[in-house]
């Protein structure tokens, strides 16, 4: 690079159209370089693409075949309880049983959740399992206020 400067010394413009030009091929092949790369990456989420699909297909079947299966599941025949003793929650315990509700003469209450295949419980569902299984469990009535019922305002 000096030996070519040395022969260019003498004559200011043609170094500055050498380096004019040195910028300009720097710019026409860092754009080259960009495109190549982005006509690259958007082959391989072409190909990507599909497998993501089906991915994202299989899961969501999964899902709904679980959430199927939680509610099909006090109708199948190796269930404890009565079904009409179930009530369905889904979140974040799939079923509360009221043990002789039908017969009202609720003598039980069991939170249930439905696992299939080999999966875990959730944290929130170990949390839950620990409280119940603690006795950290009451019951609380709730009552409305009369004004709200009446729709007094309260100016």
């Amino acid at each position: 690079m000096i030996a070519i400067l040395e022969v260019f010394s003498g004559n200011k413009i043609t170094i500055v159209f050498l380096i004019i030009a040195l910028a300009a091929a720097f710019f026409v092949f860092y754009r080259i370089g960009h495109h190549v790369g982005k006509l690259q990456q958007d082959i391989k989420w072409k190909k990507r693409i599909p497998l993501l699909r089906d991915d994202a297909v299989k899961r969501s079947r999964a899902v709904l075949a679980g959430q199927f299966s939680e509610q099909l599941a006090p109708y199948l025949p190796d269930f404890r309880y009565s079904p009409k003793d179930c009530r369905f929650m889904g979140q974040p315990v799939d079923l509360i049983v009221f043990n002789g509700m039908n017969e009202k003469n609720i003598n039980e209450v069991i939170f249930i959740e439905i696992k299939s295949g080999s999966s875990q419980l959730s944290q929130q569902e170990k949390n839950l399992r620990d409280a119940v299984n603690s006795g950290r469990v009451r019951y609380e009535e709730y009552r409305i206020p009369d004004k709200l019922i009446s729709g007094e305002n309260e100016e």
